[in-house]
């Protein structure tokens, strides 16, 4: 969740760097230091989502899937996935919220790679051309909302069925 807000909140800082990245606001010097600052940062925030996602499905989600023991009366409070497939009004939270929330969050670390990738690659592409720019401002926008998407959906589910 830390890896993910983080991700989350660096996103304005991002998205407002390449936002400015205009060969006619930034002299040469400028345009370097700022290219030099925006890598770094993408770089950062697409290992903030990476962690994000591969501690969410290999360190948290197999406990949200935990099967209960085959012992009558055993109380679900401790089995998340099966405390909301055991009641027809939270099983749509499994059903859709969770199914969701997984696929989703793999695309928000992809997107922000891409990103990163091609500031780093092509930095001086974007100073120069404002349709490139734009692209990325969409890739960077799309894997935001993959990311705010999958924290919604997964504090819902959370509140719905808490992970202890």
């Amino acid at each position: 969740m830390i890896f993910g807000a983080g991700f989350l909140l660096a996103f304005s800082g991002g998205f407002f760097g390449l936002w400015g990245l205009r060969s006619d606001w930034l002299t040469g010097e400028g345009a370097k230091r700022r290219l030099c600052v925006l890598a770094v940062g993408t770089w950062g925030m697409t290992i903030l989502a990476w962690l994000a996602v591969i501690l969410g499905t290999y360190v948290i989600y197999p406990w949200y899937r935990a099967k209960p023991p085959a012992i009558p009366g055993v109380s679900l409070a401790d089995y998340p996935k099966y405390l909301l497939l055991s009641d027809t009004q939270t099983a749509d939270w499994h059903e859709f919220g969770m199914e969701w929330k997984e696929h989703i969050a793999w695309l928000a670390p992809i997107l922000a790679t891409a990103v990163a990738a091609i500031v780093t690659r092509h930095g001086r592409l974007l100073l120069q051309r404002p349709e490139l720019r734009r692209i990325v401002l969409f890739l960077f926008s799309t894997a935001f909302l993959c990311a705010a998407t999958a924290g919604l959906l997964g504090a819902l589910i959370n509140k719905a069925a808490p992970t202890r």
